[in-house]
């Protein structure tokens, strides 16, 4: 049994699909013998950029409304630095917001679901 981590990341629509194709490539959403799985609903991301950002959308100092998706998936722990990486790779941001936590279920690996 594998420790399982949910990931929560925010991105413009535009550019979900491109995210969701990097993490799932790196191992997220692995769920059995299924892949790239994930749950994406839409809002809308705010943030301000100040002095030094170099940000994708807006500009410095001027409040920004983007719609965005939350993208939610479970990694198993120890793909979890690579799927990092891939989520920075592909997100448009300077700054992407992600998170992501210990949850309380395990991944049954295929070599572990012949004996179930």
């Amino acid at each position: 049994m594998t420790e399982l981590h949910a990931l929560v990341v925010y991105v413009p629509g535009t550019h979900t699909e491109q995210v969701l194709k990097a993490i799932g490539d790196a191992g997220a959403g692995r769920i059995g013998n299924y892949s790239h799985c994930s749950f994406v609903a839409s809002g809308v991301g705010r943030f301000t950029a100040h002095d030094g950002a170099a940000p994708y959308l807006g500009r410095v100092g001027a409040p920004e409304e983007v719609p965005e998706d939350r993208i939610e998936c479970v990694v198993e722990r120890h793909k979890l630095p690579a799927v990092v990486a891939a989520l920075r790779a592909a997100h448009p941001y300077e700054e992407p917001t992600f998170m992501s936590w210990r949850v309380e279920g395990w991944s049954q690996s295929a070599a572990d679901s012949s004996h179930a």
